[in-house]
């Protein structure tokens, strides 16, 4: 073409000098470089317009094995800065718990840092955006002033997954607010043993119980389009996250209830008690699934690949990505750590796509490049999980909006949130024990009478009443973790102007029956914990509860209030108490517990495991053939809210 202008115009004789001449050959040049350069910066990854398939596969033919390896790396925010995620290529970052950018952080402030850290993915060559993960396991735990929901055994007893999904909605509101879109929630254990540390998790002994809530995954990540393939991912929005479920698969039926422990059940079992919940998670369209660190007839999960490929990904078409536990690797073997390289080949080769490594990721970057380019790792496994990362990201649409903004910086603590959480707080309460004989029930109690006593460690006490899990990953004790509402303070809310309330902790028997105190509400349970440091062989109250229930419910009517992440030991105490409430772990609005307890709304709530008798009867489980249990799974009474005020007279 510029060869014929040329002749033409000698032809034409046209006068153009030869300076001329040159510098308009040069435009010419430059033009047709410039629609050159602009044809090759079109990018299918990057268009919005082109399908989820045709992103991927462009977006994966372009990167090099080392950018590849790089997006299966997961690290903690500890380690991590924009250079870090810059010249390693890293896909994803996470807080452990515990882990935030300085005690009682803003929303700002966290937003602030995850951007700072994405910024640095965005500067490498393809701009592939890192994804940020957290614990939000009963609301955005990890943060100051986040509303802090019932942990789930207590959301197990509402039986109400619309209420579930609410409260999943609300959570991905505050996790966004920090500038967070994944979460690794919801954990869908079916805890088969109270012995374990997790078992406040697990919604229920009962896997129709757990299946049911799974509805909080769309609470998460909002409802899955009608016409969507299933095992798809999905996020709606901004306004969601990606979900998690864990931990897969049979964590909650370890031997003696040993966390990380051993599994031993047939295959048809696992599948009819464990699995459920996977099933409905996956057709729901969860994004992710972590493996448990717990083993199934003495395979180690994490190196499961008859589960986890040949299962999850192929039977059951999940078509997100897996992702390990904290150090799921090291692990594998025992001592953890000990031969990684082999950890590398078995966890890769059963078909885990992501690493949560979280510390030493040069170790596990190196050890797998060596395993890919020495073909002990082939290729197309590679691929298979970039592509399922791939996949998460682009639904979730982090290459459109990489960056958080403030704009939902107003939803971290909300008074709606906060209200939801006490409704959830008020449909969780079981009342287990009410009156020493029907026709006498001492609940609900009366808000006006002369003088009560609130006794117990977990009266006054918020970081006990949240549990495990908050602000920290064991849990604090005390009132100044976080904001909210102690079930004391709750209590001086709601009584009547007249009625004097006297709190002391651990009062004697002599205190409590020379005071003349109308009745007593005993507050008593365990202390926080998380995971291992969680396992008990005992199952009682931590002391001074078991002398707080004798010296005050053998002097006076008592109520007791039991704050714990599970079933334990009440036998003993059972026929001096007049009440008995479980509380579960009911978190920061504690006015839900004195909205039942004075009458203002029912007792609804139903046992969402079984309660025991004595340990020696553990495990012990609904349709068990010697079910001999204290409580039965189930078990909840009943009562109506009150119409009219209830006066000591009545009492």
């Amino acid at each position: 073409m510029l060869l014929r202008i040329i002749v033409e115009g000698s032809r034409k004789k046209t006068r153009m000098t030869r300076p001329r001449l040159f510098i308009f050959l040069m435009g010419l040049l430059l033009c047709g470089c410039f629609e050159i350069s602009a044809k090759a910066e079109y990018m299918k990854y990057k268009d919005p317009k082109q399908s989820l398939p045709v992103r991927v596969q462009d977006l994966l033919d372009r990167m090099t094995l080392e950018e590849k390896i790089g997006q299966m790396v997961q690290i903690d925010r500890k380690v991590a800065s924009a250079e870090v995620m810059k010249k390693y290529f890293i896909g994803s970052l996470l807080s452990g718990g515990g882990s935030v950018p300085a005690p009682q952080a803003s929303a700002k402030a966290w937003i602030d840092m995850v951007n700072e850290f994405q910024k640095g993915c965005l500067s490498t060559r393809l701009g592939i955006p890192m994804i940020y993960g957290i614990d939000a396991v009963h609301g955005h735990n990890n943060v100051y002033n986040a509303t802090i929901f019932p942990h789930n055994i207590g959301l197990g007893a509402t039986r109400d997954p619309e209420l579930v999904k609410k409260i999943g909605a609300s959570t991905a509101l505050e996790v966004r607010a920090t500038g967070i879109p994944y979460v690794f929630a919801p954990c869908i254990a079916v805890c088969r043993d109270p012995r374990w540390g997790r078992c406040y998790e697990s919604y229920s002994e009962d896997p129709e119980v757990v299946e049911a809530m799974t509805e909080i995954v769309p609470g998460l990540q909002g409802d899955i389009p009608a016409n969507s393939p299933k095992g798809v991912p999905f996020v709606a929005g901004q306004k969601n996250v990606a979900a998690c479920a864990k931990h897969y698969v049979g964590d909650g039926g370890t031997t003696q209830g040993i966390n990380e422990n051993n599994t031993v059940i047939d295959r048809h079992g696992l599948v009819s008690i464990h699995m459920p919940g996977y099933y409905a998670s996956i057709i729901k369209g969860v994004s992710t699934i972590m493996v448990s660190y717990s083993s199934w007839n003495g395979i180690k999960m994490h190196a499961n690949r008859d589960l986890i490929t040949d299962f999850l990904k192929n039977t059951l078409r999940f078509r997100g990505f897996v992702i390990t536990d904290w150090e799921g690797l090291d692990r594998i073997t025992s001592p953890p750590h000990a031969n990684y390289s082999y950890s590398i080949q078995v966890g890769i080769k059963a078909g885990i796509d992501m690493v949560m490594v979280p510390f030493n990721y040069t170790e596990f970057i190196d050890g797998l490049t060596f395993q890919v380019k020495n073909n002990i790792i082939p290729m197309s496994r590679i691929n298979d999980a970039v592509m399922r990362i791939l996949r998460v990201k682009f639904v979730m649409g982090l290459f459109e909006n990489p960056l958080a903004d403030y704009s939902l910086v107003d939803q971290l603590g909300s008074q709606e949130h906060r209200e939801l959480a006490r409704e959830a707080v008020r449909r969780s309460l079981v009342l287990l024990k009410n009156g020493q004989s029907t026709d006498h029930p001492l609940l609900p109690l009366p808000k006006k009478t002369s003088k009560i006593l609130v006794a117990g460690s977990h009266a006054d006490n918020l970081g006990y009443q949240c549990g495990g899990w908050t602000i920290e990953w064991q849990g604090l004790s005390g009132n100044n973790l976080t904001s909210g509402t102690t079930i004391l303070t709750a209590v001086k809310n709601t009584v009547d102007s007249s009625t004097k309330v006297v709190y002391k902790k651990n009062p004697d028997t002599e205190f409590v029956k020379s005071n003349d105190f109308s009745y007593a509400i005993v507050v008593v349970g365990e202390h926080p914990y998380a995971e291992t440091q969680g396992d008990s062989m005992n199952l009682t109250i931590a002391d001074p509860g078991p002398s707080t229930i004798t010296n005050v419910c053998g002097a006076v009517k008592c109520v007791v209030i039991i704050i714990s992440g599970r079933p334990v030991v009440i036998q003993p105490f059972i026929n001096s108490i007049d009440a008995v409430v479980a509380a579960w772990l009911p978190g920061t609005e504690g006015q839900g517990v004195a909205d039942v307890l004075f009458g203002d709304y029912g007792f609804t709530g139903k046992l969402p495991r079984t309660w025991f008798k004595t340990v020696d009867q553990l495990p012990m489980n609904i349709g068990d053939p010697h079910y001999d249990p204290l409580f039965p799974f189930g078990f909840g009474l009943t009562t109506e809210p009150s119409n009219e005020q209830i006066t000591s007279k009545d009492f």
